[in-house]
Parts: C-alpha cells; sequence; structure tokens
C-alpha cells in the first residue's frame, strides 16, 4: 500500500505545476493533502480528480482559502470523518480520516505558530488537546497512519539550522518534546521516516526566501506516523524535492498491506 502526504500550499496552484500529473504516475493508493486553500466545489474538475480517484475534502469554515485538508483514495472507504469534537480545530479544516477495514487513514494540518503569539498560544491548546486523542487511537486496536504536516521537527537532524532556530515556532523545545513524547520509542507512534533512515537528514519544507531550498536549508515537518503493529511493515519511503509543486515536498511511503 503506498500512501502519500504532501501540503500543497493552495492546491490550485500546485495542479498548475504539474502535481496532479506527476501524481497519476506514482501508483498510489491513497493521497493526504493538507492547505487545499480552497472550498470543495473549487476542487471539482477533472484537473482535480485523476481517473480511478474518489475524492474526500475537510474545508475550513472560519474563512474562504484557508487550510483544508483532503484525502484521495483508490479504494472506497467505509467511513470519513472530518470533526474531532473541538470546532476551533474542526472548524479550520485541519483532519479528515478515511476508514478501510480495520486501517484508518488520516490527514492532518497541525497550526503554525510561526505568525505571533496568539497562534503560538492556539497551537499549543492544540496539542495539549489531541494529546489523549493520539493515546486514545494507540490503545485502540485499529491500524493507524498520521499523515500530515506537523510544523514541529523532532531533532537537529530535522532542520538544517538547529541552533539559531531555538526560538522559532516549530522548534521549540516544548514543541520539540511533546512530539517527541507522542513518538516515544518503546510504544508510541512509529516515524515512518525515522524508523526506515535512522540518521536520515533529508527535509520536507523550505522557506521561500531566499535561496532556501536550493541550497537545501530546510524543516522535515512532514510526518508519516504509524501505530507500532505497522513498524514491520514498512517498506520504504521518499521524499520529492523536484520538481517543485509547493513549499513543501510529496512524501510517499510504502506499507507492506
Amino acid at each position: 500500500m503506498r500512501i502519500i502526504s504532501f501540503n500543497a500550499n493552495g492546491l490550485r496552484s500546485a495542479t498548475t505545476k504539474g502535481f496532479f500529473d506527476w501524481f497519476k504516475t506514482q501508483n498510489a493508493d491513497v493521497l493526504c493533502v493538507q492547505e487545499t486553500k480552497a472550498q470543495e466545489h473549487q476542487l471539482s474538475g477533472p484537473e482535480f480528480l485523476p481517473d480511478g480517484y474518489r475524492a474526500f475534502f475537510r474545508d475550513a469554515i472560519t474563512k474562504k482559502g484557508y487550510s483544508g485538508v483532503a484525502i484521495y483514495a483508490r479504494r472506497e472507504p467505509d467511513e470519513v470523518r472530518t470533526a474531532l469534537g473541538w470546532a476551533p480545530f474542526d472548524d479550520e479544516g485541519r483532519y479528515i480520516e478515511a476508514r478501510f477495514g480495520n486501517l484508518s487513514v488520516v490527514s492532518f494540518y497541525i497550526p503554525s505558530g510561526s505568525s505571533g503569539d496568539l497562534r503560538q498560544g492556539f497551537k499549543f491548546e492544540v496539542m495539549q488537546w489531541l494529546k489523549p486523542i493520539l493515546d486514545e487511537w494507540l490503545a485502540s486496536g485499529r491500524d493507524y497512519v498520521l499523515c500530515g504536516d506537523w510544523n514541529i521537527v523532532r531533532s537537529r537532524l530535522d532542520i538544517k539550522n538547529w541552533t539559531s532556530n531555538q526560538k522559532n515556532s516549530g522548534c521549540l523545545p516544548p514543541e520539540r518534546d511533546w512530539l517527541n513524547g507522542v513518538c516515544a520509542d518503546d510504544s508510541g507512534w512509529v516515524d515512518a521516516y525515522r524508523a526506515l533512515n535512522a540518521e536520515g537528514q533529508d527535509y520536507t519544507w523550505w522557506s521561500n526566501r531566499g535561496a532556501a531550498r536550493a541550497n537545501d536549508v530546510g524543516w522535515r515537518i512532514d510526518y508519516q506516523f504509524a501505530t507500532p503493529s505497522l513498524r514491520a511493515k514498512l517498506r520504504g519511503c521518499s521524499i520529492l524535492k523536484d520538481p517543485r509543486f509547493s513549499d513543501h515536498a510529496p512524501f510517499t511511503v510504502d506499507y507492506d498491506l
């Protein structure tokens, strides 16, 4: 089973840059998109729906052209969920889950705090609220793959400029402690990339400022987190730095499912 996670930073924009032309060649079973930055009716044209796939959306209702998540699937899901029960998060279009038998695939878009203290405070609220939900899913007996942009790096290996970003959102010690607690080695969520590349230093996002992408001055903030039951089923992964469809790179993981 091939699952791709991609923060499009505007799916209409990414489409004009050839994203779906590339996607059609990937033989993917599920695509999780973040930052669609559109309403569902704006993504209904054939250019946004590759043959053989079904598309499901959760748009932001707080403001148009903001946030938004989607799942594209070759197989019809048994169920699609689009809310976790807390309106400040749900209404920004940050969660969608497709269920296939005992497997759940989730597209998550965790808030950024880079715009200032208000949004950083909201990000911390989301982290505190989300942890019990993640713990509940871990204990549920279901297989989960949590895809998405979490807007947090885990370690020095996940960011080019570690020292200079210690006071910046996404690399703050409390954020990293929280995410590393989520991914506790013995019983927590499995970071698919890190499980397959213990010392890898690949990135999934680059600033648009300067020549960050050309110089590979990036951050690894896009993940696929799997339940421990899937650790042995990880077969490989890849990050597509080029061609450029967004300021994020598509992240692909293959599972023996």
